[in-house]
C-alpha cells in the first residue's frame, strides 16, 4: 500500500543530456609540468591515514583534466576490497588475468581507491585485485582520491570488463541501496550515476530472482520507466514493487513458453517471441510517455490469455532470424 500511495505521487523526470560542444585540440586541462607541479593540494588527513594503515605515499599530483588532486600509494592489499555495490566477481575473468599478469610478471595497471573506515573501496579494480590475491602479492599500488563519492561516480570509467545487461543492472540497484539512507536527495538526483532507470528496476527483479530473463523486459521497461522525484527511501519501494509485478510477468510468460516447449517448440528465442507478441507498445509509433503500471498489467493481461494453438514453427524461426533480439539469458 505504501509503495502504491507513493508511486502516485511520484513524478517522473528524464534529463536531459546536454550537447558536447566541440573543443580545441590542447585547450584544456595542465600541462604535464602543471600536473607535476608542487601546486597540488596536500590532502594532509588523508597521507596520515595511508601511513597509519600501513601503506606508503609515492607522488601527489593533479589529474590532468580537471586539475583535482590524487595521491598515488601503494596499499597492504589485505586493506582493499570492492565496493559494495559493483557487479559480481568472474571468477574465469580472475583466471586469465592472473596467468597474465604472471607470465608478464608485472602489476602496471594501479587500481582505483577511496578510504572508508581504514579500508580502500575499490570501485573498478575488483578484478586486478583478486587476481593480485591469487598470485599472493602483499601489496597493490592504487590511485587514492580524496572524495568519497567519486566511489559512486567511478563506474562509468570501468574498462576493465564489458558489462551484460545483468551486471549493470545489479551494480545500479546496490549503488542505490548504498545511496538510500546514506545520501539527502531524490532519486532523479542520482540520474547521471545510475545511467537508466530501467537498471534500478530490473536490479531489483534480479535480487529477488538471479536467473530473471531481463533481455526480453529491457526494451518495454526502458520506455516506460523514468527517474522518480522522490525522496531515495520512497523511491526504494517503488523499484521493489515494480519488481514484483515484472516477475508476477514474467511467471505468466514462463507458462506460455512452457506450454509451447509442450507442443514441440525448442528454441532460445521463446522468451522473447512470446514478450514481443503481448508488447503492445510495439504498435505506438510516436514516443510519447507511457505508464510503468498499466503497461504492465495490460501485458499481464495479454500473457494470460495467451493462445499457443495459434503460434507455429515459422513464427518462432523468424523471431530468431530478425537478429534484434537477444535469446533468453536462463
Amino acid at each position: 500500500m505504501a509503495a502504491k500511495k507513493a508511486a502516485s505521487k511520484a513524478r517522473s523526470t528524464t534529463p536531459r543530456k546536454p550537447r558536447r560542444k566541440k573543443v580545441e585540440p590542447r585547450s584544456k586541462g595542465l600541462s604535464a609540468a602543471e600536473v607535476a607541479s608542487e601546486a597540488a593540494a596536500q590532502p594532509t588527513e588523508l597521507i596520515q591515514g595511508i601511513q597509519e594503515d600501513g601503506g606508503q605515499v609515492l607522488s601527489v599530483y593533479r589529474d590532468p583534466l580537471g586539475a583535482h588532486t590524487v595521491v598515488f600509494a601503494a596499499l597492504p592489499i589485505d586493506k582493499v576490497e570492492p565496493t559494495p555495490y559493483q557487479r559480481d566477481l568472474s571468477e574465469p575473468h580472475v583466471k586469465r588475468l592472473a596467468n597474465a599478469m604472471e607470465r608478464l610478471d608485472r602489476f602496471l595497471d594501479p587500481v582505483i581507491a577511496v578510504r572508508k573506515e581504514g579500508k580502500y573501496w575499490t570501485p573498478n579494480g575488483n578484478h586486478r585485485l583478486n587476481a593480485s590475491r591469487l598470485l599472493g602479492a602483499k601489496s597493490i599500488v592504487a590511485l587514492v582520491l580524496p572524495e568519497e563519492d567519486v566511489a559512486y561516480q567511478i563506474l562509468a570509467l570501468n574498462t576493465e570488463k564489458a558489462h551484460n545487461l545483468k551486471e549493470r543492472s545489479l551494480e545500479v540497484i546496490r549503488m542505490h541501496r548504498g545511496l538510500t539512507g546514506s545520501r539527502a536527495g531524490r532519486e532523479a538526483d542520482f540520474a547521471n550515476l545510475f545511467e537508466e532507470p530501467a537498471f534500478i528496476t530490473l536490479g531489483a527483479a534480479y535480487e529477488k530472482r538471479p536467473r530473471f530473463s531481463a533481455g526480453a523486459y529491457h526494451p518495454f521497461v526502458k520506455r516506460a520507466e523514468r527517474f522518480l522525484d522522490l525522496p531515495m527511501v520512497e523511491a526504494l519501494k517503488v523499484r521493489e514493487a515494480r519488481a514484483d509485478k515484472l516477475l508476477e510477468l514474467d511467471d505468466a510468460v514462463t507458462r506460455v513458453v512452457t506450454a509451447l516447449k509442450d507442443k514441440g517448440m525448442q528454441s532460445p528465442y521463446l522468451r522473447n517471441f512470446v514478450v514481443a507478441r503481448i508488447n503492445f507498445l510495439r504498435f505506438k509509433k510516436d514516443d510519447s510517455p507511457v505508464e510503468f503500471d498499466s503497461t504492465v498489467a495490460k501485458m499481464l493481461a495479454s500473457a494470460q490469455k495467451f493462445n499457443v494453438e495459434k503460434v507455429n514453427k515459422d513464427d518462432i524461426t523468424r523471431m530468431g532470424g530478425a537478429g534484434g533480439a537477444e535469446p533468453d539469458e536462463e
